[in-house]
Parts: C-alpha cells; structure tokens; sequence
C-alpha cells in the first residue's frame, strides 16, 4: 500500500511538471512597456521595417498599434501586448496577450509586396486559466499608417499618385 501511494505521488508529481513545462505564455516585461525580442527570430534589421504605427481593423473596429524597431510594440485595446517572432519574405507572425482580460494568442498575418499592409488571422492560446481553449479567433486586416526611420516618424503615403 505505502508502495502505491509513492507510486500515485510520483505520477501526479510528474504530471504537473509536463503539464507545467509545455505552457509558455508570452512574457510580461517589467518596465519597459514592450515585449523584449526573442532570440533565434528575424534579424532586428529585416524587422525593423515594421516599425511605427499601423491600423488593425476587425469588423468595424480600428485600433492603433504601435511598433518598435522589433515588430514588437502595444495597443490600448484592453491593455494590448503584441511580439514578433517570425518575419520571412511577406509572413508576419507572433503573439499577442491583453492583461485586462487575461488572454494570450497568436497570428499570421501575409503583407502585401509593400509591406504596407496585410491581411491576417489570429486565434487564443489562452484564456485565464484555460491553457487549451476552444474559442474562435478571427480574421483581420492591418495597414502602416507611420514608418519610423532612424527615430524619425515618416508619413506613409495611403494614396500613391
């Protein structure tokens, strides 16, 4: 019996260390504000054309995003996190989290041959405590509204003539 009580032991053990282990939710940075760049990801160099502000717009909806020089930046809507992890040729991919309601997920977004913007879809990794969640995410779109350059903030041109 003391037997199968150390075995029981050691597989709940065990099971919350692989359950612990395969749950990696993005990173709340201290104080910067931003999330920080990962490693193994893009050169900052070929991110750096993300930088500046974009428009996201969902069903009606626009909301601001701002971006650093890594693709990784903010936006207002319910305390809005976003983080680059992939730009390769027109593939834009990442995380985003929103502490306000405390949900966590992903997106891919394909930029047009401009990068000036994009359609994209984005899905949940997390919704509180539910590491697997079984809620729809959606489609949108996005589009550079600023570039910035060398700190400089440059106006995209919306209507080439």
């Amino acid at each position: 019996m003391k037997r199968f009580i150390y075995s029981l032991i050691t597989i709940c053990i065990g099971s919350i260390v692989v359950q612990a282990c395969g749950y990696a939710p993005i990173p709340h940075e201290g104080s910067s504000g931003a999330p920080v760049p990962t490693e193994g990801s893009t050169q900052a160099s070929e991110k750096a054309i993300l930088a500046g502000e974009w428009e996201y717009e969902e069903g009606g909806m626009v909301v601001p995003l701002r971006l650093d020089r890594f693709g990784n930046g903010t936006y207002d809507f319910k305390d809005g996190r976003f983080l680059t992890q992939l730009l390769s040729d027109r593939r834009w991919a990442g995380a985003w989290a929103q502490r306000a309601n405390d949900r966590e997920g992903g997106f891919e977004i394909t930029l047009s041959d401009d990068y000036s913007e994009g359609e994209g879809l984005w899905w949940y990794t997390r919704i509180e405590r539910d590491a697997v969640p079984n809620k729809a995410g959606g489609r949108f779109h996005v589009m550079k509204v600023q570039s910035t350059v060398g700190n400089q903030i440059l106006s995209v041109d919306r209507f080439p003539q």
